[in-house]
C-alpha cells in the first residue's frame, strides 16, 4: 500500500561522430557498448530463453513467422553487444543506438539514482571508445545524447517498468494507463522544437515522443508505436506482470523523472485496491474514456495553454489538468478507505517516499495551474516552477533566444531556426561541457532530488533490496565463472577437473547445445524470478563463503528446492 513497488528503466542513446555527417550509427553502438566491457567480463552473454516477445497481455499470442524481426528480442545474438554494468544493470546494442537499463529498484527515488547513473556509465563508455586509436585518429569523438528524436523523423525509447499484480484485469491497466499516459505530459514532458515526426511544422510542444504514438495498444514498440505496450513478459512470478511503457521522454530533471515513476506506481496501486475499497473503478474509467487517445496525445504535446479540450468517448470533454486532478483525487479516496486518515485528513500513507511523491505530484499541479494562467512574458518568469517542469525550463531558453534573433539584423523570428533546434539538442547531451541543461544545473536553476555522491554511488554498487544485489556480487566476484546472465537467471560454470575453458566452446546465449564438450553438469543455473527473494541481506554470505560461483549458486538454488 505505498508507492514501492519492483521497477526500472530502460534508455536508448542518440549516437553520432562529432563532424561525421555520414556516421554509421551500428556500428558506433557496438564500439560504445565494447567500451565498456572490461577484459574480465566481456565474454558473460545475456541469456534470451527467458523472453517471450510474441506473448500478448491479452491473452494472445503473436505467430513468430508473422512479427517483424526487430520483435523478436529473445533471437540468439552471436555478436558481443551485453555488458553487465558494475551496478547490476545492463548495457547493450539495440538496433541502431546504445541502451542502459537500469537494475530493478523498489523505489522512484533509487530508480532515479539508477536511471541516470547510467548516463555517467554511458559517457565513460562514449570516452573510452573515443580513446581507441581508430576513433582518436580520426579527430571526431562519439557523441552520445539522452533524447528521443532526431527532428527528422526517427525516434527512440526511454522505457518504464513496473511490476503489479497479474490478478488485476488488463482491461483496467489499459483504460487507466492511456488516460494517465495522455495527461501527464504536463508535468512529465521534456520539450521539443518541431511539431511532427519530421518537424514539419514549425513549434515548441511538450514532449519528444508523442508524436511518434500512432496507436491505443499493442504489442509492437518500433513501429505503429500504442499508447499501451501488450508485451507480457514478467521476468518474475507467475503471479506478477511486467507493465512495459513506451510513451515517456528522456527527461534530464529530477522531479519529472521521478513523478513519473512515483505516479504511475501509485495509479497502480490504485488498480490492485480500488476494489477492495469499494471504489466504483468502472465509474472512474468510464469518466476518463477518451473518443481518440491517439489524437488527444499529439493535442496535449501540442497545447501551450495547457487548456485544449479533448473529447470523452461518452459525451462532453475534459482537458489533461482536469484528467491529472481527478487521477489524484482517486488515489486519495482508495487510501483513505484502506489506510485511513491522519489529524489533517491526509491518507496515513506508510512510508516516506510515498509521502513525498503525493506531495510533489500536488506541487506539479499547482505549477501547471501557474503556468496555464500566465501569458508568455508571465511564464518567462516562473522560476521556481521551472526548476520542476522540464519542458518549461526548456522553452524559457529557448523563448529569450528566439526574441533575441528576432531583434537581430537577420531579422529570424520563427521555431524553424536551427539556432534553436541546435540549443534544444545541447540540452540532451551527455558532455556537461556540451550541454546547456548541465550549465543550468550547474546554477543551480533546476531542483535536485539526488545528489553527486548518490549517483557515484550508484554508478558501482547495485541496489541492496533486489536480486541485481546478487547479479552484481556473483559477477564481481567470480566472474570467469559466469557463462550468461538475465534478469532472472545466473549461469555460471562447474569447475572441470581437466581444467578446459568451457568459455572457449560456447557461444552464450546460456546455451551449451552447440559445445562439443560441454557434458550433463558443466553449467548451473539459478532461477531468480522472485525479484526480492535474492536481495543483499539473504544472499551476501552465501557468496562471502563460496569458493566459486557454481558452489554459491548451488546453495542458492538449494534453497529454493
Amino acid at each position: 500500500m505505498s508507492v514501492r513497488r519492483v521497477m526500472g528503466t530502460e534508455t536508448e542513446y542518440a549516437v553520432s561522430q562529432l563532424g561525421e555527417a555520414y556516421g554509421q550509427p551500428v556500428k558506433l553502438s557496438f564500439t560504445v557498448v565494447g567500451a565498456a566491457a572490461d577484459d574480465a567480463t566481456r565474454h558473460i552473454r545475456w541469456d534470451y530463453r527467458q523472453e517471450d516477445p510474441v506473448n500478448d497481455a491479452r491473452g494472445t499470442r503473436l505467430d513468430r513467422a508473422s512479427a517483424r524481426p526487430e520483435m523478436l528480442t529473445d533471437s540468439p545474438q552471436l555478436n558481443i553487444t551485453n555488458v553487465i554494468a558494475p551496478n547490476g544493470g545492463r548495457i547493450y546494442v539495440d538496433h541502431a543506438h546504445p541502451e542502459y537499463s537500469a537494475p530493478e529498484t523498489t523505489d522512484p527515488f533509487e530508480a532515479l539514482a539508477y536511471d541516470h547513473a547510467g548516463d555517467r556509465l554511458m559517457l565513460a563508455a562514449a570516452r573510452a571508445a573515443s580513446a581507441q586509436p581508430q576513433i582518436r585518429e580520426t579527430g571526431r569523438p562519439i557523441v552520445l545524447h539522452r533524447n528521443n528524436v532526431d527532428g527528422k523523423g526517427a525516434s527512440w525509447g526511454t522505457h518504464e517498468n513496473y511490476m503489479m499484480a497479474r490478478a488485476v484485469p488488463f482491461t483496467d491497466v489499459a483504460a487507466l494507463m492511456t488516460a494517465h499516459f495522455v495527461s501527464r505530459q504536463i508535468w512529465a514532458g521534456s520539450g521539443r522544437v518541431g511539431l511532427g515526426e519530421h518537424s514539419e511544422t514549425a513549434g515548441f510542444q511538450l514532449s519528444q515522443r508523442a508524436d511518434y504514438i500512432h496507436a491505443r495498444i499493442g504489442l509492437q514498440t518500433t513501429f505503429d508505436r500504442p499508447i499501451i505496450n501488450t508485451r507480457d513478459e514478467s521476468h518474475s512470478t507467475s503471479d506478477k506482470r511486467r507493465l512495459h511503457v513506451i510513451v515517456g521522454d528522456a527527461n534530464r530533471m529530477d522531479v519529472p523523472q521521478v513523478l513519473k515513476l512515483g505516479v504511475t506506481s501509485m495509479l497502480l496501486w490504485t488498480l490492485e485496491h480500488a476494489r477492495d475499497a469499494g471504489y466504483d473503478l468502472d465509474a472512474l474509467l468510464g469518466r476518463l474514456q477518451l473518443a481518440d487517445p491517439v489524437e488527444a496525445m499529439h493535442v496535449v504535446s501540442h497545447d501551450l495553454s495547457l487548456a485544449a479540450a479533448l473529447p470523452l468517448e461518452t459525451g462532453g470533454e475534459t482537458n489533461a489538468w482536469l484528467m491529472q486532478i481527478e487521477l489524484r483525487r482517486a488515489v486519495y479516496e482508495v487510501a483513505a478507505s484502506i489506510l485511513g486518515t491522519d489529524t489533517k485528513g491526509e491518507p496515513a500513507w506508510e512510508d516516506r517516499q510515498t509521502r513525498n511523491v503525493m506531495a510533489m505530484w500536488g506541487q506539479a499541479l499547482a505549477d501547471v495551474a501557474a503556468i496555464r494562467h500566465a501569458d508568455d512574458d508571465t511564464r518567462l518568469t516562473l522560476k521556481a516552477e521551472a526548476g520542476r517542469i522540464e519542458w518549461l525550463l526548456k522553452w524559457q531558453l529557448l523563448e529569450k533566444l528566439r526574441r533575441k534573433i528576432a531583434g537581430a539584423a537577420d531579422g529570424g523570428s520563427g521555431w524553424n531556426d536551427p539556432r534553436l533546434a541546435a540549443v534544444d539538442l545541447s540540452w540532451a547531451a551527455l558532455d556537461p561541457a556540451a550541454s546547456v541543461f548541465a550549465k543550468l544545473e550547474k546554477a543551480g536553476r533546476v531542483e535536485r532530488l539526488v545528489d553527486d555522491d548518490r549517483l557515484a554511488a550508484a554508478v558501482s554498487e547495485p541496489p541492496s533490496d533486489t536480486r541485481a544485489w546478487l547479479r552484481a556480487a556473483i559477477v564481481r566476484a567470480f566472474p570467469s565463472d559466469v557463462v550468461a546472465a538475465s534478469w532472472s537467471h545466473l549461469t555460471v560454470r562447474v569447475p572441470r577437473e581437466d581444467g578446459q575453458d568451457l568459455l572457449a566452446d560456447t557461444y552464450g546465449n546460456s546455451s551449451a547445445a552447440e559445445a562439443t564438450s560441454v557434458r550433463p553438469g558443466d553449467l548451473v543455473s539459478l532461477d531468480m524470478s522472485d525479484p526480492l527473494a535474492f536481495r543483499r541481506e539473504n544472499v551476501e554470505s552465501v557468496v562471502a563463503r563460496a569458493a566459486n560461483a557454481a558452489e554459491a549458486i548451488g546453495e542458492l538454488a538449494a534453497r529454493g528446492r
